[in-house]
């Protein structure tokens, strides 16, 4: 140790605390980045084929049990297509024109209106399709860019409607698939229900839409064509889906918990409240300063199937009792 007169010590006592000083002020913006704002700006950009209702309520809840309170610490700015997906790039373009610290998006539609619209402002996916497939994100593990959140494995799970749609229709021969025309994860949907009717020795049938006003014809032209049960893409209306099948006595399944509740006969799907949540946590975090490209995407790792035995009862269906006992709701 090097020893110094007292006036020496005085001296470099007196510079050490002048360095501190000055990096401590150099450090203040560092540390005020990495600090929630007083007041965050969440944009919410949904497609509004379906109710976002229960989605926005559970991401503002999660929210509010991490600290932000809406009108104290944290504003919401709320865009929906409702049901029309031309629309979104102009809605996601109001939000970056609002500027907006966030972007929390529902369904792939609304996640590809988004990134088209920046590529600065973080954007949180509250769900989505394969993300990787429909070229959002890089990788899951390393997204880069400005989008991270959780992605859905819809696509997967397409090809397991396909079989519960054979377990309760043993003698069915062909299988209709409703596909959104305006939905660039159409593409990763349509290969594994193609995959899994051919397991399944289903002849299936491809319908494409273009908008819910085709919706309606598409039906007419299923029931020309003696399709005999039908899986709903979930970025269509599935709620007018629902109901369109009952109304042409047409059971019919979808890879969105929603869809039972709606009317829909059967629906296997990722625990999305689980999905809801989690998007909330990922806002959390980048308003505390992390980087989406640092954020890893998440995949759903609860499943339900659910089966609504009132809409099985109009069909004049039997559900099996195996398969009754496996579901995780029964809709009476």
């Amino acid at each position: 140790m090097i020893a110094l007169a007292d006036g020496g010590t005085q001296n470099y006592m007196k510079r050490r605390k002048f360095v501190a000083t000055l990096l401590s002020l150099a450090l203040w913006p560092m540390v005020a980045r990495g600090q929630q704002p007083k007041t965050a700006v969440i944009g919410i950009l949904v497609a509004g084929n379906l109710d976002p209702r229960r989605f926005v309520s559970i991401f503002k809840d999660e929210l509010q049990r991490l600290g932000y309170q809406e009108g104290q610490n944290v504003r919401f700015e709320f865009r929906t297509g409702e049901g029309k997906m031309d629309i979104l790039p102009g809605l996601a373009a109001e939000l970056v024109q609002s500027r907006v610290d966030i972007i929390v998006t529902w369904l792939t539609p609304a996640v590809r209106a988004a990134k088209q619209a920046t590529n600065q402002i973080p954007i949180v996916m509250a769900g989505a399709g394969d993300p990787v497939a429909t070229g959002v994100v890089a990788s899951l593990v390393k997204p880069g860019g400005n989008i991270t959140g959780m992605a859905g494995v819809t696509a997967e799970l397409s090809g397991k409607n396909v079989e519960l749609v054979r377990e309760l229709l043993p003698s069915a021969k062909r299988l209709g698939v409703l596909c959104n025309t305006l939905d660039s994860f159409t593409k990763p949907f349509l290969a594994n229900v193609e995959r899994a009717a051919i397991d399944t020795g289903f002849e299936l049938n491809a319908v494409m839409v273009n908008g819910v006003d085709e919706l309606e014809m598409s039906f007419l032209r299923m029931s020309k064509d003696g399709v005999d049960a039908l899986i709903v893409q979930p970025s269509l209306q599935t709620r007018r889906a629902a109901e369109l099948a009952l109304k042409t006595n047409l059971p019919a399944a979808s890879p969105i918990e929603s869809f039972t509740e709606d009317g829909g006969l059967i629906s296997y799907a990722g625990r999305s409240s689980d999905q809801y949540r989690l998007a909330a946590a990922y806002v959390d975090k980048i308003l505390r300063g992390s980087r989406p490209a640092d954020l890893p995407v998440q995949l759903p790792t609860r499943f339900d199937l659910k089966i609504n035995l009132k809409t099985a009862k109009v069909l004049g269906l039997i559900v099996p009792p195996s398969m009754l006992g496996r579901a995780d709701e029964v809709v009476e």
